[in-house]
């Protein structure tokens, strides 16, 4: 009677978006991956086939999500953490290596990726230590050991390696900004970030010298307040030090494929046949989409498996060439609507686990949503991050799942029994 109860309390709303994206996508995993191989609509050979069974298995997944009393994912958020982090470390054991990256476990004909489920272990163990009444995230203790949470999945996870999937805990920050986190470290990280990609454009010489006029023409500026001259200097030789390191980061720590990436969305590398072809490819594909689309099956070069892997990352780009730009701009509604809608029920919480918990998943969707799209129309590097219910693959689609209904669980709680 109590979940029955707790059903009608459950957000509509969100769960009208969870399906919408979920349909859409698989119309559009369905074009991209339609061949003439098929020998009937059934035919568990092919992709679209395989990615509706995992629809009809994740129904399966709501269900046990949501017959789950809501207090136990609180109450073993640590150990469900603890699971998922040895998840990750059994991979380099008896992961299986698949498009170059050990990421997975074969279970017979089923790979399971881990490092999708680690999102939500991440989120449910994080929401957990920032409502402890010993944390506070104005102390820097506090704040290392939040860190720390986020960074150990993402630690394993790189050498795999899967530099995509580790860069998605960046989007932790923000619900640590949301529960008292200074605002200092998003600007250090923005700015860190805007000095690196510069540095990479435009070379040290140029950035030492811009940075130095910046601070030059600033220090000057208050002169008759009497700056800090030594604060000056170290900042000054901060961002120096920081830049001069850029160039070993970008040699010794990235591999070529990702080296080749940056250059060529920096326009430093003209390669639209070599590890340029998807973006260039994509781009194409979505341009020719114009208003209104080629039409569902329609599309030329997806039809021509121009787009290489169109049916993971660059699954937008189907949906630029066939449906449009009117249909993509309901595909991106849809998702801003959804993203939308969880910030609103997070900050209705009264269970602040349920609040942390609730930005966190806004974040990885948001950051999800906003690299692919950016990715698949060559604003942002390929870097293999999947669009959230629209990529194929079981992993993929459970992730988010497990990520999006535990939350839509904890806030029917928190309505029905005004916890």
């Amino acid at each position: 009677m109590a979940v029955s109860k707790g059903l009608v309390k459950l957000d509509w709303l969100t769960i009208f978006f969870y399906f919408a994206l979920v349909a859409i996508g698989w119309i559009n995993i369905y074009s991209a991956s339609l061949d003439d191989s098929a020998t009937a609509f059934w035919d568990f050979n092919q992709i679209y086939t395989k990615q509706l069974l995992w629809i009809f298995l994740s129904i399966i997944l709501i269900i046990f999500i949501l017959a789950i009393e809501a207090k136990f994912y609180e109450r073993f958020s640590s150990v469900i953490y603890l699971v998922s982090l040895l998840s990750l470390i059994g991979l380099f054991l008896f992961g299986k290596t698949i498009s170059g990256a050990t990421s997975w476990y074969a279970f017979g004909g089923i790979s399971l990726q881990p490092s999708e489920f680690a999102k939500a272990a991440t989120a449910l163990a994080l929401s957990k230590y920032l409502t402890d009444i010993q944390t506070d995230m104005h102390q820097f203790k506090d704040q290392l050991k939040a860190f720390l949470i986020i960074a150990l999945p993402a630690i394993l996870i790189i050498p795999q390696p899967d530099p995509g999937s580790a860069l998605i805990y960046a989007a932790f920050v923000f619900p640590l900004y949301r529960e008292g986190l200074h605002f200092v470290y998003l600007l250090l990280g923005f700015f860190a970030a805007a000095l690196f990609i510069s540095t990479l454009a435009f070379g040290t010489f140029w950035v030492v010298l811009t940075v130095v006029l910046i601070a030059g023409f600033l220090f000057f500026r208050k002169l008759k307040k009497r700056p800090n001259l030594f604060k000056y200097i170290v900042i000054v030789a901060a961002c120096i030090g920081f830049s001069f390191s850029v160039s070993y980061i970008f040699n010794n720590l990235f591999e070529q494929r990702h080296r080749d990436r940056f250059n060529i969305v920096l326009g430093k590398e003209i390669d639209s046949k070599g590890i340029g072809y998807n973006t260039n490819q994509s781009e194409i594909a979505i341009g020719s989409g114009r208003w209104l689309g080629k039409g569902w099956t329609e599309g030329t070069q997806t039809k021509g498996k121009f787009v290489p892997e169109q049916h993971t990352d660059y699954i937008f780009s189907t949906v630029g060439e066939e449906w449009g730009f009117l249909g993509s701009m309901v595909v991106i509604l849809l998702f801003v609507g959804l993203i939308v809608r969880v910030l609103f029920l997070a900050e209705r919480q009264k269970n602040p686990f349920s609040r942390v918990y609730g930005y966190s998943v806004a974040a990885i969707l948001f950051f999800h949503f906003f690299v692919n799209v950016g990715m698949v129309t060559g604003l942002f590097p390929t870097v293999g991050i999947p669009l959230p219910f629209f990529s194929y693959g079981g992993s993929g689609l459970w992730g988010f799942t497990i990520l999006l209904f535990i939350f839509i669980r904890l806030d029917g709680a928190n309505s029905y029994y005004g916890i």
